[in-house]
C-alpha cells in the first residue's frame, strides 16, 4: 500500500509525560518520529478533513502491518479516530515501529515511525591494551542489560592526564562491537585518562574513567619459529624451541613464556606456567608413540621498567610432533610387554612426583636428574624392581 500524496497531514504533540498525540489534517503527508521510553503510553489521532467525506468509523490502525483491535479505538468525532497504546514494549525492529492509519479500503492515510526503548546505562568493563606499543585499543560493554532497543551511539574519549586536550577515538572496529583503536600521536611514559560516553534520543551516560600508561598494557605477537622435536630415543620426552617476538627486539624487557600441549585425539590442554624467560623447554612424562600438539605464548614483562604484570599474547599456531615408540611395547610377548610398561609407568609416577616437590617446570637440574635416573634404572634391574614394587 502506498501513501496517497496530497491527502493527509500528521501533527505530533506532547499532552503529558509519556503520552503523545498524532493527528491528520489536510492533503500532505508529514511524518513525525516520536521516541518513547518503554512502558509509556501513546495516543494517536487520525483526523480527516470533512470535505473528504470519510467517516471515522470506517478507519482502522495497524502497527508493523498488523491491524490493531477496535477495542483500542475511540471515535472522537465523525472525522477523528484515535488509538491508545498502553505500556509500550521495546521496538521490534531497529528501524522503528510503523503506526499507520488506513481508510476502509486499506489505503494509507497517515503514519508515523515509533522508537521505543531506554536511555543508555553507564558503560562497563572498559579495558585497553597496546600491541607492541604501536597502538592503544580499548573495548567495553554496554551497561545494564545492554540493549536499549533504539539507536545508541558510543564514543571512546581520551586525553593525556595532566595537560592533554580531550579527543575522540576515530578507528572504531567493524568486526568487534564496542571497540576502538587509537593509532596516532601516542605518548609513552605519560598516563592517559580514558572513558566511554553513550547517548541516544532518550539520554546519555558516561563510564568510569580509567588511568593507564601504554607501557603497562603492552601485549605482543606470539613467539615465532616454534619447533618440537624428539630427544633421541627417549620415548616420553620432546624438546620445544622458539624465538622471541621480533617486534620487541629493540625494547628493554624480560619476557615470560607459557607452553601448553595436548594429545592429538584430545582437546584438553595441559599448561606449563613456569617456563620463565628461556626460549627452550623439555616436556617429560609423555606417552610413547603419541602425537602431541604444542603452543607457546609470550608476556612482555617490565618494558622500560614497567612494574605491571603485562598481558599475554595469543598462542602460537599449533606445532605437532610424536614421541618414539617404546621398545618394550614393540616386544612380541604382549604379556611381558604389558607388565614392563606398567612397571615403567609406576617408576615414572614416583620420580615425577619427587621432581614436582623439588624442582619446577623446565628446570635443567630436574631433567638431568631424570636422565641419570633412567640410565641407572636400565643398568640395575634389581633396583628397578625394588622401586617399582608396590608398597605393603
Amino acid at each position: 500500500m502506498k501513501a496517497a500524496l496530497g491527502f493527509c497531514l500528521i501533527f505530533l504533540t506532547l499532552h503529558s509525560p509519556g503520552v503523545l498525540s498524532l493527528s491528520t489534517h489536510v492533503a500532505i503527508v508529514y511524518p513525525q518520529d516520536p521516541v518513547l521510553r518503554m512502558g509509556s503510553n501513546l495516543t494517536a489521532s487520525c483526523w480527516v478533513h470533512p470535505e473528504l467525506g470519510v467517516h471515522a468509523n470506517s478507519l482502522f490502525w495497524t502497527l508493523n502491518g498488523h491491524q490493531l483491535p477496535s477495542s483500542l479505538y475511540r471515535v472522537l468525532s465523525p472525522t477523528n479516530l484515535s488509538v491508545t497504546l498502553a505500556g509500550l514494549n521495546a521496538s521490534r525492529q531497529t528501524s522503528g515501529d510503523n503506526l499507520v492509519c488506513h481508510n476502509h479500503k486499506g489505503h494509507i492515510l497517515a503514519g508515523s515511525c515509533l522508537y521505543v526503548g531506554m536511555p543508555p546505562e553507564k558503560p562497563v568493563n572498559l579495558t585497553c591494551w597496546s600491541r607492541n606499543t604501536k597502538d592503544l585499543t580499548c573495548s567495553w560493554a554496554p551497561g545494564g542489560k545492554g540493549e536499549t532497543n533504539i539507536s545508541t551511539l558510543y564514543k571512546l574519549k581520551y586525553k593525556l592526564r595532566w595537560y592533554g586536550t580531550e579527543k575522540e577515538c576515530e578507528d572504531y572496529s567493524h568486526t568487534q562491537p564496542y571497540s576502538c583503536s587509537i593509532t596516532q600521536d601516542l605518548h609513552l611514559f605519560t598516563p592517559y585518562e580514558i572513558w566511554v560516553e553513550a547517548s541516544n534520543r532518550l539520554g546519555r551516560a558516561t563510564s568510569d574513567v580509567i588511568i593507564l600508561d601504554i607501557l603497562d598494557v603492552v601485549t605482543t605477537d606470539p613467539p615465532s619459529g616454534v619447533t618440537v622435536s624428539r630427544l633421541g630415543q627417549l620415548e616420553d620426552q620432546l624438546s620445544v624451541r622458539w624465538e622471541a617476538p621480533p617486534a620487541l627486539k629493540d625494547f628493554l624487557f624480560k619476557a615470560k613464556y607459557q607452553i601448553r600441549y595436548r594429545l592429538e585425539e584430545s582437546q584438553d590442554w595441559k599448561v606449563m606456567n613456569d617456563v620463565g624467560n628461556q626460549t627452550s623447554c623439555r616436556l617429560a612424562g609423555l606417552r610413547p608413540g603419541t602425537v602431541y600438539f604444542v603452543q607457546v605464548r609470550c608476556n612482555p614483562v617490565g618494558i622500560y621498567g614497567s612494574r605491571k604484570a603485562g598481558i599475554w599474547s595469543e598462542w602460537s599456531h599449533p606445532t605437532a610432533a610424536s614421541t618414539p615408540h617404546s621398545e618394550r611395547l614393540m616386544s612380541c610377548d604382549s604379556k611381558s610387554s604389558g607388565d614392563s610398561n606398567s612397571t615403567l609407568r609406576r617408576e615414572l609416577k614416583q620420580f615425577l612426583g619427587w621432581v614436582k616437590k623439588h624442582a619446577y617446570g623446565c628446570s635443567s637440574m630436574s631433567m638431568k636428574l631424570y636422565d641419570q635416573w633412567r640410565v641407572d634404572m636400565q643398568k640395575s634391574p634389581k633396583t628397578r624392581n625394588q622401586v617399582g614394587s608396590p608398597r605393603g
